[in-house]
């Protein structure tokens, strides 16, 4: 294979020797911290201490997708025509402030259910730009052979937060109540983007409009590059749907947890941990399973293998019980891990530089904008059949997403070829 999206036979690249990466690496790190302590935060503080209902829960978890739906496509151009590590730390700096607001409102005795939707929509709609100018400033931090070490190196820093994270912000609201941990979340993204002011190393200028396609131009070549790539379409329709189940998942996870099997606030942190042990896991390990199994083959027999394993969540029960759905967990978030480093490596290596940031706008338009859908329907779907038969929903259709890359021609490959054919 020579292709773009194909995995070499090259030698380690060395990657914690190049000083702007570990800069890099160490802001991304402290940013997934404080985003996986401050989503658990929200989503306990709305269910146990405001008392949400299953509905307002899934209006939370929407408004932290919907910026996807509103900015999304957009978005893809204004980063191409920014400085993109100077576009993150601004965003870093403005989620600092949102998210500070929560502890002030607590201080205060007016916090609300509607407050923390719109700190979390607002919130949102900066992570939109952040991660957009993130993914498509990576390959320009360094060079395109070392891109699946990584984004394996950061999909790992994810999932420590993801294990870590989430335990932690259970015990610290169950100790001290919501303030003190928002208060850390938003410390942790002021420290992320005074981390990215320190990296080292070649921030495009902005592209100069003069001359260049409308937006709605530069939006439909992005549309047209994802549709006309088959095997970015394949991935790109596996990523949405499993987003919209996940979406309707998630949205009443919370809620089962605390309500139906009883956990405490430190429980439930632990328990949403487990996931994150899998992509640990995942992370790992990813770099080597793409490489014996394929970087092609990985994405629709990772996902087949270890996706169906979440069916076990619906079944817990209080006490020994729930010992199989953590069981699930784990390894349902091993495959979500290993699934992405492989696809989100073949979109950073098989796009042109000028077209990655609309390629990745699209993607995460439609992946996060199903995601939104999914809680908005989730949170619908606990109201009127009860919050079990919704987690059931979410995930028989979760392992059905994988028929869409299974029944591509990525079935028949086993590392990437770059094919724009219709």
């Amino acid at each position: 294979m020579s292709g773009p999206g194909a995995i070499t036979g090259s030698r380690p690249s060395g990657l914690l020797l190049h000083r702007a990466f570990r800069t890099f690496w160490a802001a991304d790190t402290v940013s997934q911290f404080g985003t996986y302590v401050g989503n658990t935060v929200l989503a306990l503080v709305a269910a146990t201490t405001l008392a949400a209902t299953p509905l307002e829960m899934g209006l939370l978890g929407a408004a932290e997708t919907a910026g996807y739906l509103l900015i999304g496509l957009p978005a893809g151009v204004w980063v191409t025509q920014a400085k993109q590590r100077r576009l993150m730390r601004r965003v870093g700096i403005v989620r600092a402030v949102l998210m500070g607001t929560i502890p002030v409102a607590w201080w205060a005795g007016g916090l609300t259910v509607p407050q923390l939707i719109v700190v979390a929509l607002l919130c949102g709609v900066c992570a939109v730009l952040f991660d957009i100018a993130y993914q498509s400033h990576l390959p320009v931090l360094i060079a395109r052979d070392q891109l699946l070490e990584g984004n394996a190196r950061l999909q790992s820093s994810q999932s420590l937060a993801q294990i870590t994270g989430p335990g932690l912000g259970g015990a610290l609201v169950q100790l001290s109540g919501p303030a003190f941990p928002v208060a850390g979340t938003a410390v942790g993204h002021l420290t992320a983007a005074l981390l990215l002011g320190r990296v080292r190393g070649d921030d495009p200028a902005p592209s100069s409009t003069c001359g260049h396609p409308s937006l709605l131009a530069e939006i439909r070549a992005g549309l047209q590059f994802t549709a006309q790539t088959r095997t970015l379409r394949a991935i790109t329709a596996c990523t949405a749907t499993a987003n919209l189940f996940s979406g309707i998942f998630g949205a009443t996870q919370v809620y089962f947890l605390t309500r139906y099997l009883g956990l405490s606030d430190s429980a439930v942190g632990t328990t949403l941990s487990v996931a994150g042990v899998g992509g640990a896991l995942g992370a790992i390990s990813a770099h080597r399973v793409l490489r014996s199994v394929g970087q092609a083959r990985a994405v629709w027999l990772v996902p087949a293998l270890t996706f169906p394993w979440l069916l076990l969540v619906p079944l817990a029960g209080p006490h020994l019980s729930i010992a199989p759905a953590l069981g699930g967990l784990l390894i349902t978030g091993y495959g979500y891990v290993v699934y992405n480093v492989a696809q989100v490596s073949y979109r950073q290596g098989a796009c042109p530089e000028d077209m990655l940031a609309r390629v990745n706008a699209t993607v995460r338009f439609l992946g996060f904008g199903a995601l939104t859908v999914g809680a908005l329907a989730g949170g619908a779907l606990g109201e009127l059949l009860g919050v079990r038969p919704t987690l059931w929903i979410g995930a028989v259709g979760t392992c059905l997403a994988v028929l869409w890359v299974a029944c591509s021609p990525l079935r028949r490959m086993r590392d990437f070829e770059v094919d724009r054919r219709r």
